[in-house]
């Protein structure tokens, strides 16, 4: 059985793929922060289902936290097969020249340094030369590394524009070491980020200037992740899929 590890497993996206990936078969570590106790909702619907699951809480901004997911992880289903780069955060709305740093430190710790660390340790799992069988990475960045999302959030898009980046650079790094790395940039989906952002109605007031005039769902996003995690996509590396309308 492979086994898919996504940060962030307990809500929204990560939830979503958490559950498509068990009905796909893989052994699912739900990777949360704070809510155990939904982080545990999506491990017990896993296993209704007769699926296998397991949450783990980690800090993953924490270098010692990650170390000991990855560990936890390893000795409960052996080598990873599957990370999702999935757990972000996003800040109220508000102009560039407003934000503190200490806001922007917060948003790219948690958007582009812990999935750093996490990506670090799935590589000692699956590369080849590490006695690894190879492995998929699937970063998930934002349609926003593109717009940039003037007056609303620069900080955020500027951190997936950094995941962006990451993941091209990645792709071609570890190549050769059997690791495919893509990534998917949402947009524009049903999701509690809005919420987090200030407007939890974002989705509705923006859904008319969107081409298919409507907001998107996680499992939508999820179906994404699964296909770059599987060997359909197995020609597939530096990839990006935008899951966003038609923006």
């Amino acid at each position: 059985m492979k086994t898919m590890l996504i940060t962030g497993g307990s809500r929204g996206i990560g939830a979503a793929t958490a559950l498509l990936a068990a009905k796909e078969g893989y052994a699912v570590i739900v990777n949360y922060y704070r809510n155990k106790n939904a982080a545990d909702a999506i491990v017990s619907q896993i296993k209704n289902e007769r699926g296998t699951a397991v949450a783990i809480q980690a800090d993953i901004a924490k270098e010692q936290d990650v170390a000991r997911l990855f560990n936890e992880s390893k000795c409960v289903f052996g080598n990873l097969n599957v990370l999702v780069n999935n757990a972000g955060i996003l800040e109220p709305q508000m102009k560039f020249e407003s934000m503190s740093m200490d806001r922007i430190i917060n948003i790219f710790t948690t958007n582009v340094f812990a999935q750093f660390l996490c990506t670090q340790e799935a590589i000692k799992q699956m590369a080849l030369s590490k006695g690894g069988n190879g492995g998929a990475l699937v970063n998930i960045s934002s349609l926003a590394a593109q717009s940039g999302a003037p007056g609303e959030y620069i900080d955020y898009a500027s951190s997936k524009g950094a995941i962006d980046t990451f993941t091209i650079g990645l792709s071609k790094e570890v190549a050769n070491e059997g690791i495919r790395v893509n990534a998917v940039r949402p947009a524009f989906i049903y999701t509690d980020i809005h919420a987090n952002g200030g407007e939890p109605g974002r989705v509705d007031r923006i859904k008319n200037t969107i081409p298919l005039k409507r907001g998107g769902q996680a499992k939508e996003v999820a179906e994404a992740i699964l296909w770059l995690a599987s060997e359909k996509s197995s020609y597939c590396t530096g990839t990006f899929i935008d899951v966003s309308g038609g923006k």
